[in-house]
């Protein structure tokens, strides 16, 4: 019965050592040691990456060992991407447990399972690779529900002789899952995509965009400069970082309450309304200016939000690539537009 196997799977007391038979596996496999504890560097480290100051940061893929793993011990699966390794040995604090890292190129699982590369084959190859079959007596590997996209359980089943149960969404509920006999309850299986969710992700996207940026302002302040040097700079640059702050800050934070599915249109409307507060409240009356700036900056928005959709858990990978071939081509020509026309009223003035 599978429900004795899963009961003798249990981790064991941390005082339990590994086997013999581990030992002398272990001379020839490259087992690494890590621990459940997360030090400064590690908390910095994310604190970089949530900062968007380093976008790819990695771990080596191969079999890691936390605690004192012997051959009845569970076997984890992970993405080689360090906020996603850190979480999975984090979560197994107090356990005895393996660690299977896969080749994800830095990636997350949620993402690295779309692209692929927390994927079938990565996974079979690893398992082949790590000599999985002789680390442990057992034949059941946890993968994480968001890396369930990316992976065939019956092909795994078919290449490795390993059976793939599907853990919970979220690491910190391992734990749990595993006490209860690998039986998830509806909130494990859940994904929420909650304020504080999204708002941890707002700096990396004002990180992305902060560059280009500073090149359209440079790029404004150079056509005002050499054309009529009007006083309507000001106006275009607070208008710009308005847009700037729609799209990266309240696209995301009011993203449930903003009507339309598509993520551009958001953007757009939330953008197009700070905008025309703005004209109303600056008193512009130029019909360049003000029609170029209708038409760019909720367009530069709207292209902002759409970057956002890859991060959340509101669409999908066919629903994003819709959405982008609908919708892009307006942004562009949009943007065009009103660039021309902001252009025709800094250079003369009107």
């Amino acid at each position: 019965m599978i429900t004795n196997k899963l009961t003798n799977l249990k981790p064991k007391c941390s005082c339990s050592g590994p086997s013999s038979t581990l030992l002398n596996t272990s001379m020839s496999i490259n087992i690494q040691q890590t621990t459940a504890e997360l030090g400064i560097v590690d908390h910095f480290t994310h604190l970089r990456l949530r900062l968007g100051i380093s976008r790819y940061s990695k771990v080596d893929p191969g079999i890691y060992k936390v605690g004192n793993p012997d051959q009845d011990s569970l076997v984890f699966i992970s993405a080689n991407y360090v906020m996603s390794f850190n979480k999975l040995r984090n979560a197994l604090k107090g356990m005895n447990a393996w660690i299977m890292v896969l080749d994800t190129k830095g990636i997350n699982v949620w993402c690295a399972a779309g692209k692929g590369t927390f994927g079938t084959n990565e996974l079979i190859k690893r398992i082949t690779d790590v000599k999985l079959s002789e680390i442990v007596k057992h034949k059941i590997i946890i993968v994480p529900q968001l890396g369930a996209p990316g992976v065939s359980a019956h092909e795994v089943g078919k290449a490795t002789n390993f059976k793939v149960i599907y853990g919970p969404v979220r690491a910190e509920d391992l734990k749990t899952f595993v006490n209860n006999g690998f039986k998830a309850t509806k909130e494990m299986r859940q994904v929420n995509f909650n304020l504080t969710d999204r708002i941890v992700l707002i700096p990396v996207e004002i990180k992305m965009i902060l560059k280009y940026a500073i090149a359209a302002s440079l790029l404004f302040y150079f056509i005002n400069h050499f054309g009529s040097n009007s006083n309507f700079i000001n106006d275009v640059l607070i208008m710009l970082l308005l847009a700037i702050v729609s799209g990266t800050i309240l696209s995301p934070i009011l993203l449930p309450f903003v009507p339309f599915r598509a993520f551009s249109l958001k953007g757009f409307l939330i953008s197009l309304i700070a905008i025309l507060a703005y004209i109303a409240y600056a008193g512009l009356t130029s019909p360049y200016l003000v029609a170029g700036s209708i038409l760019l900056f909720p367009a530069l928005s709207a292209f902002i939000s759409l970057n956002f959709t890859g991060a959340s858990t509101y669409t999908s990978v066919s629903g994003v690539r819709k959405e982008m071939r609908r919708y892009i081509p307006f942004i562009i020509g949009f943007l065009t537009v009103g660039f021309i026309l902001i252009t025709i009223s800094l250079v003369r003035g009107i």
